[in-house]
């Protein structure tokens, strides 16, 4: 998951700056400052105020198009037809819980898990991403009698009291739980020359492993999202999940793919980030891009692994599962294999990595291009021989961008890499634009 770019927050909105910006966002801001509270933050130093949304272009107040080059919740874009319709339609017919008899659910239920390994054949819904992982943990720590779960250093797997201790992108204020343990993210970037990134990270895990056995926790779950998105977006060599995720089973534990980043055919090649890896997960997880901007999150998993907690507790959510989120999240599988996105993900996500790749050449401050699909990152380092992060600059970047009209952010643990997610009906012209502004930021912050 993601956590909105916390790392972000040292070049967000600052409501002093409130007197350089028209008189209408500023009242906005003010008013948001005083109603929702602290916690609620901005992107930018110079907020963006949206209206309307369409494919990857959004629009302010004045009609200005903005290039969304960062929502992986609006998947099949902004507003789209598809979507719209369904859920029209289905608010207009029945819309309540999962305790009443509704074909819907069961029809998405079997068409979601005919996109996975025939191992898992059970589904269960709720309505955000951090749901599905508490209660994905919890399942885990039910099924092997372990408390232990290991993750990356800079992980984000959502807010409840639960999966807060569990991502440490939160920040220093948020503590890990007392049963979890970090590793290092997969970093092919920074690996040795002629160390494997694969083992080098499971390695890592072994460290965690030993670690929880001799506090007698056990090992419950490695939980990763598979394209190590809050860590730098390390997505590749796929493949080199397997040593760690085997080192887990071998401790008693289970893996859980978190997949609500890499998911719905995000990483063009697979439909699910894990399947490049050649592993079939216990249980995945899923939620903002399913229902392009309708709440809905999903559990997948193996029955025996589900029942050792389903057998024992029932499990309600009120609104998980009702029918106008699954008319959404139907509508959205529709479209991506109706239209061939996958596809389409594929090829765009190639040329605009080739792209990126050709205006870092030369350039001394982009230590790395890479990526999957339409999820990429690009590095920001002082120099490529240093390869130290410049957070700074990244964050200059991502500004300058934003005034260019242009929208993404920044990951990993540096605060320096661009996080380059758009919605998956990108194209070759949106890849153009992007190319057009980012080359001439690229030329001011030098």
């Amino acid at each position: 998951m993601s956590p909105g770019s916390t790392v972000l927050d040292a070049n967000a909105f600052n409501p002093a700056s409130a007197v350089y910006l028209d008189h209408e966002t500023a009242e906005l801001a003010r008013r948001r400052a005083e109603l929702l509270g602290p916690a609620y933050r901005l992107f930018y130093k110079t907020p963006v105020h949206l209206v309307r949304g369409d494919g990857a272009r959004l629009f302010d107040p004045q009609g200005n198009a903005y290039l969304d080059v960062y929502n992986n919740v609006a998947s099949v874009g902004h507003c789209n037809p598809r979507v719209v319709e369904a859920v029209a339609r289905q608010a207009a017919t029945l819309n309540t819980h999962t305790r009443y008899l509704h074909g819907a659910v069961l029809d998405y239920a079997e068409d979601l898990l005919a996109t996975t390994p025939p191992a898992l054949t059970r589904a269960m819904f709720m309505c955000t991403g951090s749901e599905a992982n508490d209660l994905a943990v919890r399942v885990a720590q039910a099924y092997t009698g372990h408390r232990g779960v290991i993750i990356t250093q800079e992980a984000y797997h959502g807010n409840t009291d639960l999966v807060s201790g569990l991502s440490p992108a939160l920040g220093e204020a948020q503590p890990l739980g007392e049963a979890v343990r970090t590793v290092p993210a997969p970093d092919a970037y920074r690996t040795a020359p002629g160390q494997d990134v694969g083992l080098v990270f499971a390695a890592g895990v072994a460290e965690a492993i030993a670690s929880l056995q001799q506090a007698g926790l056990g090992v419950a779950a490695l939980l990763v999202d598979s394209a190590f998105s809050s860590d730098g977006v390390h997505p590749d060599p796929a493949g080199f999940l397997t040593p760690a995720v085997e080192q887990v089973r071998a401790a008693g534990g289970i893996f859980i793919a978190d997949e609500v980043q890499p998911g719905f055919a995000r990483t063009g090649a697979t439909f699910w980030g894990f399947a490049r890896h050649g592993l079939v997960p216990e249980l995945i997880t899923t939620g903002k891009p399913m229902g392009n901007g309708i709440p809905i999150a999903g559990l997948m998993a193996q029955a025996p692994v589900l029942d050792a907690f389903a057998l024992r507790l029932p499990y309600f959510n009120t609104f998980g599962g009702n029918p106008v989120s699954i008319a959404a999240a139907q509508a959205v599988l529709d479209e991506i294999r109706q239209t061939g996105l996958q596809r389409h993900v594929c090829e765009v996500g190639a040329e605009f990595l080739r792209e990126l790749r050709t205006a870092a050449a030369g350039c001394e401050f982009i230590g790395d291009v890479r990526g999957a699909g339409l999820y990429l990152g690009v590095e920001i380092v002082a120099n490529q021989d240093s390869k130290v992060p410049d957070a700074a600059r990244a964050l200059a970047i991502v500004d300058g961008l934003r005034e260019r009209r242009v929208l993404t952010s920044v990951c990993g643990s540096g605060g320096n890499v661009l996080k380059l997610r758009p919605p998956l009906v990108f194209g070759l012209p949106e890849v153009d634009w992007f190319m057009t502004e980012f080359t001439a930021v690229l030329k001011a912050v030098r």
